[in-house]
């Protein structure tokens, strides 16, 4: 009996490993090979029997499944350690250039990670799920600090993360790809604020100009005032010149 119940942990052991072996050799063959690659094969080349396989993975659908589920798991996890290891703005966009680089030629992780609604098994549902989740906390963390634009949402991400796979997947120059698709990222980043632009009368007219003006009327250079005389309205004799003949013109 002693050795009955000794038994029942090293199975499940054995049983969990041999699980893992043949997740992973599938993983591998699957993005070496693509989805043609048979249940037969994997088990070959895990060193296992086809029917190790079969019992932890009934068919193929089944085992395709737990492939995507774990490489979706496996950014969530990551959405952590960016979390932890980076600033805000800075994690939110690394994490996601690592979901495009991860991802690249692989169809069916655009689906998994875009909610497709031909993959409602419960197993890739729940990985996605806690993806979307782990996405959004590193959009908030990011929001909070005004890094991110405040009208980005988190289905936004997703779409940018697609698209950011296919752009990766289809330029033939990894390096120009990647230069574009941190491009794209960039425009999570809030707008510049900038100074708005010094008024100029197109007409030339000199009733709008003030007693002292800041700019030059005629190309928008910053005057220097002096103390004392009178204040410069051009910055010198150049935009005077074009100035004089624009109101001769018009006379």
């Amino acid at each position: 009996m002693q050795a009955a119940q000794g038994d029942a942990p090293a199975g499940r052991a054995d049983a969990r490993r041999n699980r893992e072996l043949v997740l992973h050799t599938a993983m591998g063959m699957f993005a070496e090979e693509g989805l043609e690659v048979s249940l037969g094969r994997i088990a070959q080349r895990a060193g296992v029997g086809a029917g190790t396989v079969y019992r932890h993975f009934p068919s193929k659908e089944n085992l395709l499944e737990a492939v995507l589920a774990e490489q979706v798991e496996g950014f969530v996890v990551r959405a952590d350690w960016w979390a932890a290891h980076a600033a805000p703005g800075d994690a939110l966009r690394e994490f996601l250039l690592e979901v495009i680089e991860k991802s690249a030629g692989r169809q069916l992780v655009c689906d998994a990670l875009s909610g497709d609604r031909s993959w409602p098994r419960a197993l890739l549902a729940g990985a996605s799920q806690r993806f979307r989740a782990a996405m959004e906390r590193l959009l908030d963390d990011a929001k909070r600090v005004g890094a991110i634009r405040g009208d980005v949402r988190v289905e936004d991400l997703s779409a940018l993360a697609v698209g950011g796979i296919a752009l990766r997947s289809a330029h033939s120059d990894p390096a120009r790809s990647a230069m574009l698709v941190r491009l794209l990222l960039n425009g999570l980043s809030p707008a510049a604020v900038t100074k708005p632009e010094p008024f100029r009368d197109p007409s030339g007219s000199t009733r709008h100009e003030t007693a002292v003006a800041a700019y030059c009327l005629e190309c928008g250079t910053k005057l220097s005032v002096g103390v004392t005389g009178r204040p410069p309205r051009y910055c010198g004799p150049t935009c005077r010149q074009r100035a004089h003949r624009r109101r001769a013109a018009a006379a």
